[in-house]
């Protein structure tokens, strides 16, 4: 199969006088190196995580787009708070894109690289949002007969941070978990998983309609944060369930408070457990996203056993080792349709990933919207 000379990859600068600009730009075709191999990208998801390199700290509400096709150009202006927290890759034009999957085209000479020719393969290296990627043979994920590039795009991200909040349950000792955001792509990938684990899990959603999805999915523990028994809810399920762990999503505001408070009233329900400083046991909760970003509000009315961190994957299966991470690549791939089963809402292009009004759509971050890029698409 003979290649093109060149490929579009998508790339994120921020200006030096204050603006942020995303542009398909024309890069030579890549060789790979012995132990690399080269994917034609099929399809590559936008996740959350995705918008801090696209996006940055500028002010997505004054984006706009010109040009058409190949040749869109987004920008948007970034305020001089945003110019100071992103000094550091100012004139740095950043490839995007965590995950995505696709076709193996074209292979190094080591042995287990050749042997990934011709397959479908998952990778989460950046620079996804590209129409090939180079990454090295032992970071892809070989998907099985019967998985397509769209099945398997989404096999990183999502799916092992799910996993991977139940391995940090284990190694902490906490025995169950609240989770925010709760009706998202992961949270419903997080109910499957403590449903087949035995663990409880406590689903904080916002909305009566996300109450009733996670019922119909078997979820036994769900509270709505707009309810006025929001609290009183929260803390009848952790008593019930003992959970010590939580997972928050918004990361900003004082929902992370609220649930360590919650924590430390369904404490102070066991009988000889009150103390001045509060209960013994250990509450932590971890902020793994921004879908608030107003600052972290913490009342700190719960005792002196807690604690607020924050938890990111790559992070994370650093510390757990090769083989945690290994195990967890394999049960992802084996339950690739069921367990980890992703759902777009919506298929666009490159281009049209920098159109002002579709990013104004993903921006959002709506539950239950999840977009799709498809690179070799015209």
């Amino acid at each position: 199969m003979s290649l093109p000379k060149t490929y579009l990859q998508m790339l994120s600068t921020v200006t030096e006088d204050g603006e942020l600009k995303m542009e398909l730009v024309e890069k030579d075709m890549p060789t790979p190196k012995s132990d690399q191999v080269l994917i034609r990208v099929e399809a590559t998801p936008i996740n959350p995580s995705d918008h801090g390199v696209m996006f940055g700290w500028s002010d997505m509400s004054k984006a706009s787009s010109t040009g058409s096709g190949n040749d869109t150009v987004l920008t948007a202006p970034v305020p001089p708070q945003g110019m100071r927290v992103m000094k550091g890759r100012i004139g740095q034009a950043l490839p995007v894109g965590n995950e995505g999957a696709g076709t193996v085209v074209a292979a190094g000479d080591s042995e287990y690289a050749q042997s990934l020719m011709g397959k479908t393969v998952a990778a989460m290296g950046g620079g996804m949002y590209g129409q090939y990627r180079a990454v090295n043979a032992m970071m892809v994920l070989p998907l099985q007969d019967g998985h397509t590039a769209k099945d398997g795009a989404s096999c990183f991200v999502n799916p092992l941070t799910a996993l991977c909040f139940l391995e940090t349950m284990r190694m902490e000792g906490h025995k169950a978990i609240v989770h925010t955001a709760a009706a998202s792509n992961l949270g419903q990938m997080l109910n499957r998983i403590c449903q087949a684990d035995g663990v409880d899990l406590i689903n904080i959603v916002r909305r009566d309609e996300q109450v009733q999805m996670l019922k119909d999915m078997g979820a036994k523990y769900i509270v709505n944060s707009s309810n006025d028994s929001f609290m009183k809810d929260l803390v009848d399920a952790i008593h019930e369930t003992g959970a010590t762990l939580g997972f928050d999503a918004t990361g900003g505001g004082k929902l992370a408070s609220d649930i360590l408070t919650a924590m430390e009233q369904a404490a102070a329900r066991t009988p000889g457990a009150y103390s001045i400083y509060g209960s013994i046991a250990h509450k932590q909760v971890y902020l793994y996203g921004g879908l608030d970003t107003s600052p972290t509000l913490l009342t700190r009315g719960y005792g002196m056993a807690w604690g607020v961190g924050g938890w990111l994957l790559p992070n994370f299966l650093a510390k757990a080792g090769m083989e945690v991470a290994m195990r967890l690549r394999t049960r992802v791939a084996t339950e690739l349709k069921t367990t980890f089963a992703s759902h777009y809402t919506d298929e666009i292009t490159l281009a049209e990933a920098l159109d002002a009004k579709t990013v104004a759509r993903y921006n959002a971050k709506k539950t239950g919207e999840k977009f799709l890029i498809v690179p070799n698409k015209s």
